[in-house]
C-alpha cells in the first residue's frame, strides 16, 4: 500500500487474534512503567518478542488513537491588524480543523492566543507546522501545551 493512503478499522477486541491483544497489553504495561523492558513486557503477557515486533506499529487502543489526532498549541503574538487571521489561516492550510481560540487582550503590544486543534486530516508533520508557525514575523513564540483530550 502506498504510503500515506493507510486504511484504518474498528475492530471489536474478541475478535482480535491473541497476538495483537498481547502486543496491546505488552505497550500497555509499557507505557505505565509496570515494566522496564521490552522484553520484560512480553514475558508478563505470555507473548514472544517477535509477535510484539510484527504487531507495535498496526494497533492501538482507539482512545489513543483519538487523543493523538488533538493539540493545542499556544502564542505569544506581537498585537497587529490581521495577525490572528493570519495565523489561522496557516493552520488550516496546513489542514488542521480548528476546535477553540483563547485570545487575551494585548498588553504592551503583545496578546497570547492558545488553538485546540483537530490533527486527523494535517497535510503536514507537526514539526513542519511549528516550523512554518515560527517563521511567521508576528509570532514571538509557539509551544505545544499538550497533545491529547
Amino acid at each position: 500500500m502506498a504510503e500515506g493512503s493507510e486504511k484504518f478499522f474498528l475492530v471489536r477486541e474478541d475478535f482480535l487474534p491473541d497476538g495483537m491483544k498481547k502486543t496491546l497489553e505488552a505497550k500497555q504495561l509499557l507505557e505505565r512503567k509496570k515494566a522496564d523492558s521490552i522484553n520484560e513486557a512480553v514475558k508478563k503477557v505470555g507473548a514472544s518478542r517477535s509477535v510484539y515486533y510484527k504487531y507495535r506499529d498496526a494497533v492501538f487502543p482507539f482512545q489513543k488513537m483519538v487523543k493523538e489526532q488533538m493539540i493545542t498549541l499556544f502564542f505569544h503574538l506581537e498585537d497587529r491588524t490581521g495577525a490572528l487571521s493570519h495565523l489561522l489561516s496557516v493552520v488550516a492550510q496546513a489542514g488542521c480543523n480548528i476546535l477553540t481560540i483563547h485570545q487575551t487582550i494585548p498588553l504592551h503590544g503583545k496578546a497570547n492566543v492558545t488553538l485546540s486543534l483537530n490533527t486527523s486530516a494535517m497535510s503536514v508533520e507537526v514539526d513542519q507546522l511549528l516550523y512554518q508557525l515560527k517563521q511567521i514575523d508576528f509570532v514571538d513564540q509557539v509551544e505545544i501545551l499538550s497533545s491529547g483530550v
